[in-house]
């Protein structure tokens, strides 16, 4: 999808963008592929597909509020944290439905738009695929660091799609068939010149979403995770592990009046 301009031998005929709605047409399916595969290999459970809807649609709101200003991209920094607890599958799927649900909310349905749900879902499969090691601040550290390589890599890869059609006869200009190193250099001379702007703001706005709302988001995407029916965290113990006794110490069993000892937790 991305790479077509790279592979045109010289006197092609560039299509614009007619292979757009095919593109997306080919994509949901696609998406909806990758959901059922997560649902059969135990990546995720039934209840993940509730919560990969309001979060498909917290992410259209957000987006909605960075509309049409400079370099504020609001939705990304969500999309690093839930890859993150929720695994490169979920992040992928993820990124694909926010960027279709924020299109339908401000109007912006168009040609580019299956290329933004690939790449959106690529920056949730990246954080998905992130060490597990790290906790704590070290892990924020890793998420901001990978929120402002992705936003950068998001802008560049729409500049590689959009490209050849919005220049001509100048030195950022698409050449067909030109060499693979002539017309990379030509692609980062154009996004400079054009869209660097953008790219910084987001990766600026990702980063800071991600230093002040990681610590929280994180321990509550986890608290979801633990108290549904998902798969355990990847850092969990298996599940024939030998019980531990729960350091907060339970109650003592107390005599039930219907007969038999129940603990003094009461089930609520």
């Amino acid at each position: 999808m991305f790479a077509w301009p790279l592979l045109v031998p010289a006197g092609a005929a560039l299509a614009g963008s007619a292979g757009a709605p095919l593109l997306f047409a080919l994509l949901l399916p696609l998406v909806l592929a990758v959901v059922l595969a997560e649902l059969a290999d135990g990546g995720i459970e039934v209840s993940a597909l509730a919560l990969l809807g309001v979060l498909s649609a917290v992410n259209a709101g957000l987006r909605a509020l960075g509309a049409g200003l400079v370099g504020v991209e609001t939705v990304f920094f969500l999309l690093v944290l839930a890859g993150r607890v929720l695994g490169p599958g979920f992040g992928f799927v993820l990124g694909c439905t926010s960027l279709l649900a924020s299109a339908v909310l401000t109007a912006g349905v168009g040609p580019w738009l299956p290329f933004q749900m690939v790449a959106a879902g690529w920056v949730g499969l990246g954080a998905g695929l992130l060490p597990r090691r790290p906790r704590g601040r070290a892990e924020v550290a890793l998420l901001t660091g990978y929120a402002v390589v992705a936003a950068l890599g998001f802008g560049l890869l729409m500049n590689l799609w959009g490209w050849p059609l919005a220049t001509a006869g100048t030195g950022a200009s698409y050449v067909a068939g030109a060499p693979l190193g002539d017309n990379l250099g030509r692609l980062l001379l154009y996004s400079a010149l054009t869209s660097l702007g953008w790219d910084v703001g987001r990766a600026v706005t990702t980063a800071v979403g991600v230093l002040l709302a990681g610590p929280a988001v994180l321990a509550g995407l986890r608290r979801v995770v633990r108290r549904t029916s998902f798969a355990p965290p990847a850092d969990a113990p298996p599940a024939d592990a030998p019980p531990v006794d729960d350091p907060a110490g339970d109650d003592p069993p107390v005599d039930d009046p219907a007969g038999g000892a129940r603990g003094g937790r009461m089930a609520g």
